[in-house]
This record gives C-alpha cells, structure tokens and sequence, in this order.
C-alpha cells in the first residue's frame, strides 16, 4: 500500500505542480505527517522533490523532471479499457480518434504481464448505453457544444422546446455536457438559476465575450445532480395498480418499469403499481390486451374502457360503426 501512495504523490505532483501538505492528505486520506514522511521516502529514492514553508508554500517536484513510469495495476488498466468500452460519447465528441490513440500509448507503457489482460478487457467487454426502444433517436451528438463550453464564456442559445416550432433565446452561463442514455444535455444556469436543455434542440449557439458567470463552489457534477433529482422527483397525480400475467410481466417491467411505485407481488398474475400523472396517462397499458387489467382507481378503469369500445367499433364490421 505504501509504494502505491508514493506513486501517487509522485503522479499528482507531475500533474499539479506544487501542492500542498493538506491536499495531498485530503486526496490520499492520509494524515499530513505520513504526507512528509513520504516525501521524505521519496527524496531518499532519488526523486527531487522538496517542500518549501510559508503561505504560498507546498511540496513540488525540480523543474522539469518527469517520470516515464506510469503507475498503473493490472486492475487500473483493466478499468481504462471497460471505460473505453463504453464508446457513445467519446463519438459524439468527435474524439474517437483520439481515444484509440490513447489506448494504444497506454498498452505500449503497461509493464508487460499487464498486457494480456488489459487486451482481453478489449475485445471481452461492451458497453451500450443506448436503452432499448428509447422512442425517436435524437441528433447524434452535442454539435458545436462542446468547443462553446470549452471557452468559459457565456453563450447565446437559440432553443426550440419540445411541441414548439419557433425557438426561443437564452443567455446561460455553462458548467458543462452531460450523456443521459444517450441523450446530451447542457446543463447551465439561465439568470442565476440552474436549467437544463437538450443538445438535439438547440438550433444555433454563440459565444459572446462576456466571461462565464458561474455560482461560487458550483460544479457540473452538483449541478447534474440537482437537476436530475427535480425531474426524477416530480410529483405524480395517480397511482394505478394493475393485475399483469407473470408472462408478460418481465415485457411490462422493460417498458413501463420507470413508473412502478415498488417491485411486483409474488404469484400469476402478479399485482403492480405505477405512478402515472393523469388518467389517460394509463392508457399505454391496452396495448398489453388482456395480460394487464387495471384494478383501480376507477377512472382509471373507465378511461381504458371507454377507449377500448372505441377501438372496437372503429375496427367492427362496417355496419356496426356509428356514423
């Protein structure tokens, strides 16, 4: 364990420049008498590092040294490539290219009984983000996005929300993208306050040269946060339980399983309960014919009911249609 927390020391320290004795405690979870002991460790193998007191003071490495050594356990490099599995976003970014770049420079740098395994991780392991029929597929990627974010400056959005024609303009302040089952998001605060938009909506982008405005300690991942628990929280209006045939339960649970309020009984049928936000909401369940049959509530029931009989004089003998 100690040799991996010098190698640490010694990574942050090429990757941060000075640091000070606390940060290295924090980020290590280690007191900050074990952090200048081994400093001291590795002065002694040779490595040039001091730490130097005072208010701007910290530990740091000698100008210019660096080390070839990369670091990484055969479980490290194994992670790396499952990450790389996951493809989607490095695509939608446009950096694919790159990805494969770095893979092979982190293959070539990987101690050598390392390799067999990180190879097998390679061609063992996919990941696909994408949900199964997620309805209409949105544009492939964040377009000009990510370079806009990448400038630290407010943007001008021109947006089109969902049922509407013509856009509207936002002036927002980015933190950041965010892949959501294959869905890019920006998230950004719009006068202060933290909103989300989708990627494929947005119609045009400009960076302005005003410098982002960002909430003090705010980060993407905060942000993100906050945001996906409003939408995942929103209060429902009703709640549905239906009566479904174990043999179409497990269909049932792969299409409509977000909205469940809790797992199935036991037994056929099994009973569950969904959450919906209106009645007619639950009209998505007759296409499950007369393996699901909602128990209550009642204007539930009649909802189904009434949209059934329709359907059944719709495609009724002719003469049977009410004209």
């Amino acid at each position: 364990m100690k040799s991996d927390r010098l190698l640490s020391v010694l990574l942050l320290l090429q990757t941060r420049g000075r640091v000070t004795a606390a940060e290295l405690a924090r980020r290590l979870e280690v007191s900050v008498r074990t952090v200048y002991r081994d400093v001291e460790a590795l002065s002694a193998a040779g490595v040039p590092v001091y730490a130097e007191r005072g208010r701007h003071g910290g530990i740091a490495l000698l100008p210019g040294y660096r080390t070839d050594v990369t670091g990484l356990t055969a479980d490290e490099a194994r992670a790396l490539f499952v990450l790389a599995a996951q493809g989607g976003a490095h695509a939608a970014l446009g950096l694919d290219g790159a990805l494969g770049s770095a893979l092979r420079k982190v293959m070539a740098a990987l101690p050598a009984p390392h390799r067999p395994a990180a190879e097998a991780t390679s061609r063992r392991i996919l990941v696909d983000p994408v949900r199964w029929m997620p309805g209409p597929a949105p544009d492939a990627g964040p377009g000009e996005l990510p370079d806009a974010v990448f400038a630290d400056r407010r943007l001008r959005l021109r947006y089109r929300h969902g049922g509407t024609t013509r856009p509207r303009t936002y002036t927002v302040d980015p933190y950041g993208l965010v892949a959501k089952a294959g869905v890019w998001y920006l998230v950004a605060d719009h006068r202060g306050r933290p909103r989300l938009f989708r990627a494929d909506r947005v119609v045009a982008v400009t960076v302005t040269a005003d410098a982002v405005r960002r909430r003090p300690g705010a980060e993407l991942a905060d942000v993100w946060e906050t945001l996906r628990r409003q939408v995942e929280q929103r209060p429902t209006d009703i709640l549905v339980t239906a009566r479904v045939r174990r043999s179409r339960l497990d269909m049932l649970l792969r299409l409509r399983g977000h909205q469940l309020t809790g797992p199935p009984t036991e037994g056929d049928p099994a009973t569950v309960e969904f959450a919906f936000p209106a009645p007619d909401a639950a009209l998505t369940l007759l296409a499950f014919g007369r393996d699901v049959e909602v128990l209550s509530p009642p204007e539930v029931r009649d909802s189904l009911a009434r949209t059934a009989a329709e359907a059944a004089t719709l495609y009724g003998p002719p003469n049977a249609r009410t004209p």
